[in-house]
């Protein structure tokens, strides 16, 4: 997990292809700025702790000119910095900072961001290379990508998205290629052109700040700093839900920032321009369309005649098969991790995440130890840690030879002044009282800051007892179960919408879940967990697995006519008895604020009590900063 920044000043951004109704601002007025350069860089060094690096070019107004280029350190001769803009020989100057934070867990050697090439090209990454793009096991998939764009087509590339006719790949063809999650910043050196964007899914965080008169700096950065939700500045929430926030989650897509000479008339004037996917199996991915929806009297003798249960059986080890796949390549890392436990593994003991655990089992080396990482606001009594203990336990009867950390991560809500504040930062720009409730969850269970039980005393296991021991989790990859619910109708609503509207209103609710997932759910998750210097990697997201449940028929992925722990992602369950959890598939959903009490909790301090919380419709309530 890296953190990755642009920041662009003195120059004006045109945003008229993007947002017709946009006017474009320039930083050539006086202004109070709400945070500074130091800021962001702070708030990215959490998620990369291994290096931060920034690097500077300054344009002038003459066809894109690039007049000098500074490393961290270096102050660029000639040029006056005068409250963020900045000027040469009386004339204005554009400034675009990039700022790299890395936390490294492919290849051999150290990399320092923004990586920079011999052309002039810079790089700014955070992601994961799965598929698509060659990438040896010893290689850094930042350094193969900044090697690979620079043989992307310069000719006008901001203005098509398929291949030019110097049969080189676009930017955009390029990036549709990858599999996995990333968010990138990348200047083009030779046609001027800055491209940003994050994967179509949304799995990794990028905001973008639009600029506008109170702060007209282009902004990209991967988290907000503390002080964008300050309650005495401009910005934030306190104005209401109506008032835009500073910060935007950037909608999943590869853009284009380039010179437009025609508009220039003096000044510097970047266009920004949206760009289509263009890889068709992607583009299918984002429309999530199912050609099975509902069974009818005239198809079910052939759908019966199709899904025999031999063949529902292979349907399973197909969906089996996938869910290996997936874990295999979120294994991945290189020798830099530190402890005894590489990969963890968000864990409830509910269905998703004793999945995981046993897949990950599979493919992890038997020398290291897994560490499942469970959070509690009501100790020994909540949901989640009586599932996560009885489904420790089971996996220690599927895997014996592994040792298996369950770390008992336990708070109080009413104790977590600072904490809260600092989540209210990370999850921003969601602002409800059911994000704050889940990022500050994921944001403890992700710190990995508890205890373990270990046994003592006695020659056998009849006579030794266990005693609590304090335990830090140094696994820097952790596996996340999101988007399983959102494929396989895992949520309460999905039941409520098939009483309403059939298998009809349920396929239309799931999609929409899909769709949305980018901004309802994975910056903000991504954000969390980020912060702690951990990268989060979601099995159930990949491209693989997300095209065959798309392919299999919706009456065999969830059958809601069952109760629940039955008829809810079915076909998972299924999958987990043939990993033999047959504990584990009776279980029913229980989302995270709930299993691990916190919105119990939260709905006492903040509203009085439960009830009253209710009345308020809490869970979509806003916050106020504190």
């Amino acid at each position: 997990m890296c953190g990755i920044s642009l920041i662009i000043s003195g120059v004006r951004i045109d945003l008229s292809s993007l947002l017709p109704d946009a006017t474009s601002c320039s930083s050539q007025q006086s202004e109070t700025l709400l945070f500074c350069v130091d800021d962001i860089k702070a708030a990215l060094r959490k998620r990369g702790p291994d290096s931060l690096g920034s690097k500077s070019i300054f344009l002038d107004a003459h066809e894109g000119r690039i007049l000098q280029s500074s490393v961290e350190g270096e102050e660029p001769a000639k040029i006056t910095d005068l409250k963020d803009n900045f000027v040469l020989n009386n004339s204005l100057v554009g400034k675009l900072l990039f700022v790299g934070a890395t936390l490294q867990l492919r290849g051999v050697y150290p990399i320092t961001q923004p990586l920079v090439d011999k052309s002039g090209n810079i790089l700014v990454y955070n992601g994961e290379v799965f598929g698509g793009v060659e990438l040896g096991n010893d290689s850094n998939d930042a350094e193969v990508l900044i090697e690979s764009l620079s043989k992307c087509c310069n000719c006008l590339s901001h203005e098509h998205d398929g291949t030019c006719s110097s049969g080189k790949y676009s930017v955009p063809e390029f990036l549709s290629k990858i599999k996995g999650p990333w968010a990138l910043i990348y200047w083009q050196e030779s046609s001027k052109t800055i491209w940003f964007g994050r994967d179509a899914l949304g799995r990794r965080s990028l905001l973008i700040h639009w600029p506008n008169i109170k702060d007209s700096r282009l902004m990209l950065s991967s988290v907000s700093p503390p002080y964008a939700i300050n309650g005495n500045s401009d910005f934030g929430y306190e104005n209401g839900p109506s008032e835009p926030s500073f910060w935007e989650e950037l909608p999943c897509a590869v853009y284009s920032l380039s010179m437009n000479s025609s508009k220039m008339n003096g000044n510097l004037v970047f266009e920004v321009r949206r760009h289509n996917w263009c890889d068709p199996l992607l583009q299918e991915l984002i429309k999530w369309d199912r050609t099975l929806v509902e069974p009818t009297p005239e198809n079910l003798i052939e759908v019966h005649k199709a899904y025999s249960s031999e063949q529902r059986g292979h349907l399973h080890q197909e969906v089996l098969a996938a869910l290996k796949e997936s874990v295999r390549r979120r294994t991945i890392f290189s020798g830099t991790h530190r402890g005894n436990s590489p990969v963890a593994v968000l864990f409830s003991g509910g269905l998703d995440s004793m999945i995981l655990a046993t897949l990950l089992n599979e493919f992890l080396d038997p020398k290291y130890e897994i560490d499942l990482l469970n959070v509690s606001f009501d100790g020994q009594l909540a949901p989640d840690r009586i599932s996560a203990r009885a489904g420790v336990n089971e996996l220690r009867k599927v895997a014996t030879l592994r040792r298996w950390n369950l770390v008992e991560i336990d708070a109080e809500l009413s104790k977590l002044i600072w904490e809260t504040k600092h989540v209210m930062s990370l999850i921003n720009p969601s602002n409800t009282y059911m994000d704050l409730n889940i990022g500050i969850a994921l944001w403890l269970a992700a710190g990995g800051d508890g205890w373990v039980s270990e046994e003592i005393g006695g020659n056998n296991k009849n006579d030794s007892e266990c005693q609590h021991v304090k335990y830090k989790s140094e696994s820097r990859i952790l596996l996340v179960g999101s988007g399983a619910d959102e494929q396989c109708a895992g949520y309460g609503r999905h039941k409520t919408k098939y009483k309403q509207s059939s298998w009809v209103g349920l396929n239309e609710e799931m999609k929409l879940d899909m769709q949305r997932i980018w901004k309802r759910n994975l910056g903000r998750d991504d954000r969390c967990i980020a912060d702690n210097g951990k990268e989060a990697r979601f099995p159930f997201l990949d491209e693989d697995v997300i095209r065959l449940l798309l392919d299999i028929p919706l009456w065999e992925i969830a059958d809601l006519h069952q109760p629940s722990g039955v008829g809810d992602k079915k076909i998972l369950r299924e999958v987990a008895r043939m990993l033999h959890l047959q504990e584990a598939a009776g279980l029913p959903k229980r989302a995270i604020q709930f299993g691990s009490r916190i919105a119990r909790e939260s709905n006492r301090k903040n509203f009085g009590s439960n009830r009253a919380a209710n009345q308020a419709s809490a869970g979509s309530a806003l916050f106020q900063p504190l």
